[in-house]
């Protein structure tokens, strides 16, 4: 098993050539064909507009985010000139509410998605509207990537195992990544007192990776931090893993957005690769 088809979204020039850098770096290691899409966007809001508004405003609009897209398309093919790999950009324009049905449905057909923070500074909406929607419209699993790291030799992920079918799903698509790994861990928070491995939290996950040549061991802890995210961070730090694996938004969204939690909590405080699937 490995990844064959990578795919990322560049929607700037500079700012996001880190991007491309990383999304060219697992292409090759995985010896994978890289997909590049490079997305100009139109941040009028059509539904704003009255009846008789200048539509020379909204061509305006457009003529931007075509341009937009020619101009990050150029720069990715210099970029790319002379890359050893096998590698295809196609531009696009798009609204800015309509951005889940222009990247989702490319992401279906890729094996990982490569894309930065979506939170932080100099991050856009779009940013976090790209990312939710490779994971929800494109059901594909995504390598989250900081821009001060590196996604060469990812040797200590840590596997943050809820028993949730997105955690699953997450160590599921991951798994090239873990056999390739040294050090695998398998961390688990407050595991239920009730339940089926109440007596051996994680034993499951662990027997059935080590049936694809993943030895991992498992890690239980006890809550002792507000958030999970937190605990999560500081033990990554103990044991200085380069790679966080775990599922994407087993809350909704919305949840999210309003209280917080896990996903994005990590996604807005880590420096960390981070893996998601949902």
């Amino acid at each position: 098993m490995a990844y064959k088809s990578v795919f990322t979204v560049i929607t700037e020039n500079d700012a996001e050539k880190i991007v491309l850098d990383n999304a060219v770096t697992v292409a090759v290691e995985q010896d994978a064909h890289l997909d590049v899409l490079c997305l100009g966007i139109d941040r009028s809001q059509i539904g704003y507009y009255y009846p008789g508004e200048n539509a020379l405003i909204l061509q305006e609009a457009i003529d931007s985010a075509l341009a937009e897209s020619a101009r990050i398309e150029e720069t990715v093919k210099a970029a790319m000139m002379g890359a050893e790999l096998r590698w295809s950009s196609e531009a696009d324009v798009t609204q800015l509410g309509d951005i889940g049905r222009h990247v989702g449905w490319r992401a279906r057909f890729a094996d990982l998605v490569v894309l930065p923070k979506p939170y932080g500074k100099d991050r856009l909406t779009e940013h976090e509207q790209i990312t939710e929607a490779c994971l929800f419209e494109g059901r594909a699993p995504i390598l989250i990537l900081p821009a001060q790291s590196t996604p060469e030799a990812l040797q200590t992920p840590l596997i943050a195992w809820n028993e949730t079918p997105e955690a699953l799903a997450a160590v599921r698509a991951a798994l090239p990544l873990l056999q390739q790994a040294r050090d695998v861990h398998i961390v688990v928070i407050d595991p239920p007192v009730h339940g089926p491995t109440r007596s051996d939290p994680g034993g499951l996950l662990a027997t059935w990776l080590s049936r694809h040549g993943v030895s991992a061991q498992i890690e239980v802890l006890a809550k002792t931090m507000p958030h999970v995210s937190d605990q999560i961070s500081r033990h990554a730090q103990d044991i200085s893993a380069d790679l966080i694996v775990m599922g994407g938004y087993g809350h909704s969204r919305f949840r999210q957005a309003i209280l917080g939690g896990a996903t994005r909590n990590m996604l807005e405080s880590t420096e960390l690769p981070i893996f998601l699937a949902h």
